[in-house]
């Protein structure tokens, strides 16, 4: 059994072990598991049961992560995406003022597109296209990103009038999270095993006797288990007649999703397979069309469920930094959310800030990218403008829109119209839709 594993996922060739790569998918895991929590909260906001969606949430993440892990065979979780969520429910409900079907059915023909960009040349095109300063950038924006994240998920950046200004050192979660972040970059430091996944669990153990204003930072559950029901009303829920009869409103919002989704998860995969060193060649890349396939029929397939848009997730990287390089770790993935459906009140007790030191240590990982950043103000100033926006804003998508647009800009000044490939000038013009749309509708 342990050398069929061995051999499906390629875990000896790729330089990993079946222990280290179940250590990732249970790091991963314990990084994402609050979108069974958060997920269900932002739909519910669209009139949809939130019990209905915590299963339908579960859903999509087991399906989209096991085509992932199982066809493409790379160490990605997909799970439905929070940008889409807001979308969803703020977006197509609340501003179009149309009926969850409708917008289920803008996610399906989103992820109908998806698929067949996905599973055609353009998306490997797209990739190979992407000038290795913007590349670069990628890298270092979703450090940034991602370590955003974990500074507000912890309370040590707080927004204010000014921006995001340092939490208040009074405030018991801060001091746990700020601990955490020490422990986190120590059992890392030492090279421990397991080292982020064991500070997932000592902060979430910690976090139970330490009490704030609202009770304890760890909140147990009422009860510690919850027999699953799928919500068959949910499957299929598309209304194709009211869709078509508000085209002129939802063709652009559907545009709206498949450009913010389809480059969010392209920058994603990119990250995930570099930083596990499965770039691999020209000829036979890591990123083939199985991997673009499972990712574009996990829309399709979240959508058919009855959620929002499925997708490749940044905390992947987690898994990665744990030791991470195959599909097995996504399929460890795929198991711990099904097994959510019965413990999904357990494991929503772990606090946020329980997994916030763990993003920050491993945006800051991928910060590390910065030595590669070029001399030449030309090659410099896209990634460095993209790290800095995606830093400040927090909005990834604008990060790369504005940084592409700059490198052109450049390329345009500087008189090296060589640099303005088909593929460059097609994305530039994309992403000018793309920001277009976003002013538009206020996203």
């Amino acid at each position: 059994m342990l050398s069929r594993l061995d051999r499906w996922f390629h875990i000896t060739a790729r330089g990993s072990t079946i222990p280290r790569e179940v250590i990732a998918g249970l790091t991963v895991f314990g990084a994402m598991a609050y979108i069974v929590a958060v997920n269900p909260a932002i739909l519910s906001a669209a009139g949809l049961d939130r019990h209905d969606m915590v299963m339908t949430t579960i859903a999509g993440a087991v399906a989209g992560t096991l085509l992932m892990a199982l066809w493409a065979r790379l160490p990605i979780a997909l799970a439905p995406a929070m940008s889409s969520n807001v979308l969803f429910a703020q977006v197509v409900v609340q501003q179009a003022h149309v009926s969850p079907r409708t917008a289920f059915t803008v996610v399906l023909f989103s992820g109908l597109c998806f698929t067949a960009l996905s599973l055609s040349q353009i998306r490997q095109r797209i990739i190979r296209g992407f000038p290795p300063s913007i590349v670069l950038g990628i890298q270092i924006a979703l450090g940034a990103f991602i370590a955003r994240i974990g500074l507000m998920t912890g309370g040590i950046a707080v927004p204010s009038p000014e921006g995001l200004t340092f939490g208040s050192l009074s405030n018991p979660s801060v001091l746990l999270s700020m601990a955490g972040v020490v422990l986190s970059a120590i059992l890392v430091v030492l090279r421990v095993p397991a080292g982020l996944l064991l500070a997932i669990l000592a902060i979430t153990i910690v976090g139970l006797f330490i009490h704030t204003p609202s009770g304890p930072i760890t909140h147990l559950p009422a009860q510690l288990l919850d027999w699953p029901h799928y919500p068959t009303n949910l499957f299929l829920p598309f209304d194709f007649h009211e869709y078509f009869s508000h085209l002129g409103l939802l063709v652009p919002i559907t545009l709206y999703f498949l450009l913010s989704d389809f480059f969010d998860a392209t920058a994603t995969m990119m990250s995930v397979a570099h930083r596990a060193g499965l770039d691999g060649t020209v000829e036979k890349p890591a990123l083939d069309h199985r991997a673009f396939g499972s990712d574009g029929a996990a829309s399709i397939i979240g959508a058919s469920l009855g959620t929002c848009t499925v997708s490749a997730y940044v905390e992947s990287l987690a898994g990665v930094e744990a030791g991470g390089r195959t599909g097995l770790s996504a399929l460890v993935v795929a198991v711990l959310f099904a097994l959510s459906s019965v413990f999904w009140p357990l494991i929503t007790a772990i606090p946020a800030i329980a997994t916030a030191p763990v993003l920050i240590l491993v945006g800051l990982n991928m910060l590390g990218s910065l030595s590669r950043v070029a001399e030449t103000p030309a090659e410099a100033i896209p990634p460095l403008m993209m790290l800095l926006i995606a830093g400040v804003t927090g909005n990834f998508m604008l990060s790369l829109s504005c940084g592409l647009l700059i490198y052109t800009a450049l390329a345009i000044a500087t008189r090296q119209f060589q640099r303005l490939t088909p593929i460059v000038l097609g994305l530039d013009a994309a992403f000018v839709f793309y920001m277009v749309l976003q002013a538009h509708m206020g996203a």
